[in-house]
């Protein structure tokens, strides 16, 4: 069935939201203030409690509307479908409108607080037009072995030569790893993980032009190396300071390019502004990955900062133990468990810390570990959210638990998608 409506309104998951005889429609690749025809996804006479559709034709456009840079990620009636960029239609100005906006109603509906939420775009993305930015890249061997994305609404898949949205260094590797010639089993998943240079040698956190990674780069197949370091280098600059992180080439890292020097800039500078200069501060760093936040944070007053640090993958941990004692760290107590359990039997010198950082999956920290945290009596909570509805949820329970929304920002590390990352500080 198709229909045409007047869009309404921004939804979630890069959708928005239109009405079909009083009936709710979540409409993909649109715009508030567009009128469109939509191809609905399912029998209209269905009794589901709403409906999906996606724009066939755009019949008056919204200002924010621009031709898709990457096309074959468009609307399915326009070529595209195969996901991984559904605001590819929307300007980059328009992308961080729809994120801003998204941000603060998720906070107002499901955190019941209103807050206006800026949003900074990261360093190159403007001149690269929104691309190039992923150093990281997942796909799947099609029936002749060669990389591929599904098209939405079907069981084909379409075979690529290129990556719009990966970084230069990870397509040279591409390139010269044949990765697009195919020869894959088909069905096996393909991975590239590709570290970005970061910094020129002179100006921290500006990317080199020099995209020879050596051999700091993987190709894995099905979870097994195929070319290239199982241990992959990261190199991060924080205030004027680098850091060096080994990572599993299969594990989590963030992809965006700039986004571990911005968020950890970001962590750091709010953690000072509140330790203000504590003399042994005690600090936790939850779901604390390879140690993004850890090492910086374990440096701020040199060995009189005491640690514990919970993640629960045992090999993102035995890692950033590593990069722990290559930076001469011997101060983070780093435990591997999940994390509500391991809250349960924490030393008695670590038990009442000064700051908590936590970076929780999409599904957040939830409440039994917000509430953990506020019975730990930390004066003052960094939360680093890669879904705001899950901030959101976290955020109630947070303040119901005697906190305050002292600050909030959001970071655009994933332009042409609907994803935005927000880091909000908490304060007693």
């Amino acid at each position: 069935m198709q229909a045409e409506v007047r869009i309404e309104r921004y939804a979630d998951q890069g959708r928005c939201v239109a009405h079909i005889d009083g009936r709710v429609v979540f409409v993909r690749f649109a715009l508030p203030g567009e009128l469109v025809r939509v191809e609905l996804d399912e029998p209209h006479d269905r009794d589901d409690r709403f409906w999906t559709g996606e724009v066939v034709e755009v019949i008056e456009a919204s200002e924010d509307r621009v031709s898709p840079a990457w096309p074959l990620a468009g609307p399915l009636a326009m070529g595209g479908g195969v996901g991984g960029a559904d605001l590819v239609h929307v300007s980059l100005q328009g992308q961080l409108t729809w994120k801003a906006i998204t941000v603060s109603e998720q906070m107002s509906r499901l955190g019941h607080i209103d807050v206006a939420v800026p949003i900074e775009r990261m360093p190159g993305d403007e001149e690269l037009g929104g691309l190039h930015w992923r150093t990281r890249i997942e796909m799947i061997a099609d029936e002749q072995g060669r990389p591929s994305m599904r098209r939405r609404g079907t069981h084909n898949r379409v075979a690529l030569d290129t990556m719009p949205l990966a970084t230069q260094a990870l397509l040279d590797v591409a390139e010269r790893e044949h990765v697009w010639d195919g020869g894959f089993a088909p069905g096996s998943q393909i991975r590239l993980s590709v570290p970005e240079p970061r910094t020129n040698g002179t100006e921290p956190g500006v990317s080199s032009n020099n995209h020879d990674n050596g051999d700091d780069y993987a190709v894995l197949v099905d979870g097994e190396l195929r070319a290239g370091s199982r241990l992959l280098t990261e190199r991060v600059t924080i205030n004027g300071r680098p850091f060096t992180y080994q990572v599993d080439a299969n594990g989590f890292w963030q992809i965006h390019r700039q986004a571990p020097i911005a968020l950890g800039t970001h962590v750091i500078n709010l953690v000072n502004g509140r330790l203000q200069g504590a003399a042994a501060p005690v600090i936790w760093d939850l779901y604390s990955g390879s140690g993004l936040f850890t090492l910086p944070l374990a440096t701020m007053t040199g060995e009189r900062t005491r640690m514990l640090s919970v993640e629960g993958a045992a090999v993102a941990v035995k890692n950033a133990q590593r990069n722990l004692r290559a930076a001469g760290l011997t101060n983070v107590d780093a435990r591997t468990g999940d994390v509500s359990h391991t809250l349960l039997h924490v030393p008695a010198d670590l038990a009442k810390p000064d700051v908590v950082v936590l970076d929780p999956p999409r599904a957040g920290a939830r409440a039994k570990v917000c509430r953990q945290i506020a019975a730990s009596g930390a004066p003052t909570v960094v939360y680093i959210a890669c879904d705001p509805t899950s901030l959101a949820r976290d955020t109630a329970t947070l303040i119901a638990e005697g906190y305050e929304l002292s600050d909030i920002r959001s970071f655009d590390i994933y332009p042409m998608t609907h994803h935005v990352e927000t880091v909000a500080l908490f304060v007693r």
